[in-house]
């Protein structure tokens, strides 16, 4: 394995794909007045921004020509139950509050302790009606729109979605958990997820979105804002497993304030393509960031992470790892950027990804970038592509271990360094199981 140089990424203007444009329109008749200005601001710049191509730098890699955008509709038929395997808790024994989401409908619980301390933790629609105060404080005021249709039109179309507020220096010691199921063909699914941690407040926070299999065309489009205050502390674990029919756009970003602290973990798992923007903002000094990623791509999966660590504050930390294994005629793609501000000095940044590769048929794209604007700072990368060492095959072998055993062995010690950095059991195993899952399908295929 080699390391890859490092690439500035600038992005450009988006050009026309010549792809129509989606059948169906917002409702803002049904909205709240106190957001339904935001709603018809993100319609506007939706149809003023042209669908992205293979021309612009951050989709060079994704090609979207084949969505299917005339037969998506959002009125969806009543969802399928949702599996009882996805509501158990990974980050602890049980869930401090939970909420289940299907479209145009909400499950909510949270524990009366949690409610007394002022914690709320309910679905959209409720926040819009309940707490218009707390949703003014987040909504639209990390994620500019503008040159991202998708955002645009996930913020113009979101009916479902979470709204999530701790208040100063209450420290939530159960874990919270999410869930949005979609499920249908040729639906379109939108999701905005908001996230406040007032001073000194601390969460772990888990969310998953998943949709059954299916073979015609299905297609979500979320939006995630996330405030981690002066000297909070999230816990975010994000999974993601729609089936293998969805196309799956999401744009995110956590703004972390002075001496606050995020530990965001992903897990990509499924979708037939995802296109997803994280942004870590680590706004106030001292601020420190991680962020760990896992992915297992197989068939004709196509997963792009396009990643950024900004720096825009004098002693912040950011420490980034990829992992991902691809098999089948799958493709990865992770672009990553650390963007150190002028003012950011004693900036410590580091990113990397890694990525192996099982099946000739797999492709992976890993781009590392670099922006420093000044002086003092440590700032480090590396991406390497590399194949099973066949060598370390014989020798497990030549230790009585069957080749599909030995690949198996070897694959889950490569992905040991995403296991050690995530503090939650039931996540590992979670992946864990996916790991077993997908090359015992792939040594089938093969057989």
């Amino acid at each position: 394995m080699t390391e890859s140089p490092a690439i500035v990424i600038k992005k450009k203007t988006l050009t026309s794909a010549g792809i129509k444009e989606f059948s169906f329109s917002p409702d803002f008749a049904s909205l709240p007045q106190s957001v339904r200005a935001y709603y018809e601001s993100a319609w506007k710049r939706y149809q003023q921004t042209p669908f992205p191509t293979l021309k612009d730098e951050p989709w060079r890699r994704t090609d979207i020509r084949a969505l299917q955008t005339d037969l998506f509709s959002t009125n969806t038929q009543a969802a399928s139950s949702v599996p009882e395997n996805l509501l158990e808790p990974l980050t602890d024994e049980s869930h401090g509050g939970q909420i289940v989401l299907t479209p145009g409908h909400s499950q909510i619980f949270l524990s009366p302790q949690l409610a007394s301390q002022g914690v709320v933790f309910t679905d959209l629609q409720t926040a819009y009606a309940q707490h218009p105060e707390l949703v003014d404080r987040i909504l639209g005021k990390l994620i500019d729109l503008e040159d991202d249709k998708f955002g645009a039109l996930a913020a113009a179309m979101a009916k479902d979605g979470v709204l999530l507020y701790v208040p100063r220096h209450v420290k939530v010691e159960t874990p919270l958990h999410s869930l949005f199921w979609g499920a249908g063909e040729h639906a379109a699914f939108f999701s905005h997820y908001l996230v406040y941690l007032d001073e000194g407040a601390e969460v772990t926070y888990v969310h998953e979105s998943s949709s059954p299999a299916g073979q015609a065309q299905a297609m979500h489009s979320g939006l995630m804002e996330l405030y981690v205050g002066e000297g909070a502390k999230l816990n975010f674990v994000e999974l993601q497993s729609w089936g293998d029919n969805m196309w799956n756009f999401t744009h995110e970003r956590i703004d972390v304030a002075r001496e606050g602290t995020v530990d965001w973990i992903f897990g990509a798992l499924g979708s037939h393509l995802t296109k997803n923007f994280s942004d870590l903002n680590l706004v106030g000094e001292g601020a420190t960031g991680k962020m760990s990623g896992f992915y297992f791509t197989e068939g004709k999966q196509h997963l792009d992470h396009d990643t950024q660590q900004n720096h825009l504050a004098p002693h912040t930390t950011s420490d980034l790892l990829f992992k991902g294994a691809l098999v089948g005629e799958s493709e990865s793609v992770w672009q990553g950027m650390i963007y150190v501000a002028p003012n950011a000095t004693k900036t410590d940044g580091y990113q990397a990804n890694r990525n192996l590769i099982l099946d000739p048929r797999s492709k992976a794209d890993s781009i590392p970038g670099l922006e420093i604007l000044t002086d003092d700072v440590r700032c480090t990368h590396g991406a390497t592509v590399g194949k099973i060492d066949q060598d370390q095959v014989f020798y497990l072998e030549s230790r009585g271990l069957a080749k599909e055993d030995a690949e198996r062995l070897i694959v889950e010690g490569f992905f040991d360094p995403i296991m050690q950095r995530i503090p939650f059991d039931g996540v590992k195993a979670r992946f864990q199981r996916a790991i077993i899952e997908k090359l015992e399908s792939f040594h089938l295929e093969k057989a």
